[in-house]
């Protein structure tokens, strides 16, 4: 695997993600103009990418295709970030509507590697799945981030890859998502397990840390060279008893440690060259 740059880190924000209420956290941007206003601010503050999830008009979850072209074009129009679609949704979207979000023809999409148990819940994605939507991101010429939830969906990338060949663009960009309940745990040695056992065809890989776990996978992400994504998909506070208040405080942080381990945040103009667009 070729090591990423020493100098640059590249940040992800999520920053609305399907799980939270509007109602249990106003703040959580869940209008198109809420979210075009989020991506302005974390932009200025260091990110390059934006990892979307939208609502409809109750706030609720939704695919709707015309919102997720609509929610492309805007982001495109009024910023540069790499637009990339969860095509996770939430954890009861039926798979066929899932597929149906490389429709808005996102720069790039999530490609989560196997099934999770997340809480309570299951987060279904079945082989069949999981390779029926990697072919249509390489027809559709959309970069896929491989989401991995756990050691088995790190080993399901070299399957894919073995058998399907490179996404489009060429290169192989992964994301841990760690300290989801059913998943593998936010630690440092979970990271070196997990990127240890990378394909050689990976080029970059982020890591993100479910609440708690958010400070100690991003400071172990950036000891490894990783790259991270934040947001108030993950974590909803800055410390015990102080909510965040803006998605941005978020990107601060993480510019914030980047800092610490003497590495600036990545333009989007350089994470397009990363990924491959």
């Amino acid at each position: 695997m070729p090591t990423t740059s020493p100098s640059q880190v590249l940040i992800t924000v999520a920053p609305t993600g399907a799980e939270t209420a509007k109602a249990d956290c106003p703040q959580l941007p869940t209008t198109l103009e809420e979210l075009v206003r989020t991506a302005q601010e974390c932009e200025a503050a260091g990110a390059a990418m934006i990892h979307v999830h939208i609502r409809d008009d109750e706030h609720r979850p939704t695919l709707d295709r015309t919102r997720l072209r609509d929610t492309v074009q805007a982001l495109h129009e009024q910023t540069d970030l790499v637009v990339q679609l969860s095509t996770g949704g939430s954890v009861h979207d039926p798979l066929e509507e899932r597929l149906k979000v490389l429709d808005a023809q996102p720069d790039s999409c999530s490609l989560t590697m196997g099934t999770t148990n997340f809480g309570d819940d299951v987060f279904s994605n079945p082989w069949p799945f999981v390779c029926e939507l990697y072919q249509l991101s390489q027809e559709r010429e959309v970069v896929p981030e491989f989401e991995l939830f756990d050691l088995g969906q790190v080993h399901a990338v070299h399957r894919l890859l073995d058998t399907y060949g490179l996404p489009y663009g060429g290169r192989v960009h992964c994301d841990f998502v760690m300290g989801v309940p059913g998943g593998m745990p936010g630690t440092a040695p979970a990271l070196v397990a997990a990127v240890g056992m990378l394909p050689a065809e990976v080029t970059s890989w982020s890591a993100t840390g479910i609440g708690r776990s958010t400070l100690p996978v991003m400071l172990a992400a950036l000891s490894m060279g990783g790259h991270l994504r934040v947001g108030m998909e993950d974590v909803l506070t800055l410390a015990r008893g102080v909510p965040v208040e803006r998605n941005a405080q978020l990107v601060e942080r993480a510019v914030a440690a980047a800092a610490v381990a003497q590495r600036t945040p990545m333009p989007a103009s350089d994470a397009r060259a990363l990924l491959g667009l």
